[in-house]
């Protein structure tokens, strides 16, 4: 864990990473399934920072990771997409930011997610999930591009195939 400096008796600062990856701006509700969905919670040795509950003008409630030497690939941020939409991904090199963007859902999901029909052709054959987005109004569904079932954002479930 990084080094914490007690600047009151009511506020705390985590010291910056050298190099790696801030997540900002996830919902607070959502901090454990982001690093579930990246497989922070197994066999991570890097060093990783996160916080919950912390306070945001934007969101009311945020949570915060900071993973040292540590970059997302696309896939892992579509992932990330899928249950904090609009997050923030910072890239840090030498202990600046060199990267700033605002985690956005595809237009289009493979393989991310599992299709909610239970008979869709996707749950008895070996196909890979394919998904059209719709993200309007902070309000995310996917639908199957096999049976054309729209999945709310509350039940979407991340395929065991994709976990990293």
């Amino acid at each position: 864990m990084g080094k914490v400096k007690k600047l009151s008796e009511d506020s705390l600062q985590v010291s910056a990473i050298k190099n790696g990856t801030v997540l900002d701006h996830i919902p607070a509700d959502q901090l454990f399934n982001v690093i579930q969905i990246l497989g922070l919670n197994k066999n991570c040795s890097n060093r990783l920072t996160f916080g919950t509950n912390m306070e945001s003008r934007q969101m009311g409630k945020k949570a915060i990771i900071k993973i040292e030497d540590r970059f997302f690939k696309p896939s892992e941020i579509n992932k990330i997409a899928l249950v904090a939409p609009d997050a923030k991904l910072n890239t840090i090199k030498e202990f600046k930011v060199v990267e700033k963007k605002v985690i956005k859902v595809p237009k289009e999901i493979v393989g991310i997610a599992k299709c909610m029909n239970p008979m869709c052709i996707t749950n008895h054959q070996p196909i890979r999930t394919r998904f059209t987005t719709s993200y309007e109004n902070d309000h995310l569904s996917l639908v199957c591009h096999y049976c054309e079932k729209a999945t709310d954002i509350k039940n979407i479930k991340i395929s065991e195939e994709s976990a990293l």
